[in-house]
């Protein structure tokens, strides 16, 4: 049997197993024996180890919009763009597939090189069966620690290295993936908000400065929000502010 066929025999045989549920009792029991001693007969086939396998390569599928989003930059460009659209004074514009759409290509480019190493080093090898599934995972994990590590407030992880009790390492390939991820998210988290409150500003400016104005005037009744969009709106497309944005937050990482 072809190794790219096995898991989708197995695939096939799950789905015909749902559909077993789902008729009548009797009926169902029967099925269920049948299907359930077809995938016995498939996993003695496979081997315990192939199987297993099977498994860990589902699961992780299934965890890969977490790891997107906890182990890239995806978190800081989309947490920047979402404050930045508050700043402007705008609800839903651009909508929140634009915000996402963006930040997830803003992602890709930044992420290029270990997404290419990963290709070159992880990918190839195991496609060409030169390396096990888990020696696979072993090395696509390299570049990502390596991105994360750069990325990370030293004051960040020391402070999961201390909470998690773990020895101190003599140098950074010993330190645990899982001290790393939420160190590096949670200094993802305060630069992006960092970033946040300095596009905020300016455009608080010109609310105070349009909201003190219309006081002055007696014009009380005028939502000051309804004048000052316009304003900056104008000021950040005068400014190049979408380039401007892009560039600072692909220019930040290292």
């Amino acid at each position: 049997m072809k190794k790219y066929a096995r898991p989708f025999i197995l695939a096939v045989l799950l789905v015909l197993l749902m559909f077993a549920l789902s008729l009548p009792s009797a009926a169902a029991e029967d099925a269920l024996d049948a299907e359930a001693a077809g995938i016995a007969e498939l996993a003695e086939a496979l081997g315990s180890n192939d199987t297993l396998d099977i498994i860990y390569l589902m699961t992780v599928i299934v965890l890969i919009p977490s790891i997107l989003i906890m182990t890239t930059c995806f978190t800081r460009i989309i947490i920047v763009l979402s404050i930045l659209r508050n700043a402007l004074g705008l609800q839903q514009t651009p909508p929140n597939q634009v915000l996402i759409g963006t930040a997830l290509f803003l992602t890709l480019f930044i992420m290029s090189p270990a997404i290419g190493q990963i290709r070159d080093e992880a990918y190839i090898p195991y496609k060409n069966d030169e390396i096990s599934q888990e020696e696979m995972f072993d090395r696509a994990m390299q570049p990502l620690r390596e991105f994360m590590l750069r990325n990370t407030k030293a004051e960040n992880l020391n402070f999961f290295l201390d909470v998690s009790e773990s020895e101190r390492p003599e140098n950074y390939q010993d330190i645990p993936t899982t001290v790393i991820i939420p160190a590096f998210i949670t200094s993802e988290l305060t630069r992006a908000f960092l970033m946040g409150f300095l596009l905020y500003l300016p455009f608080l400016v010109i609310d105070i400065v349009v909201a003190s104005t219309l006081t002055s005037m007696g014009m009380v009744m005028l939502p000051p929000t309804l004048i000052s969009m316009p304003f900056k709106l104008m000021l950040f497309v005068l400014v190049n502010g979408w380039q401007l944005t892009f560039q600072t937050l692909i220019t930040g990482f290292n």
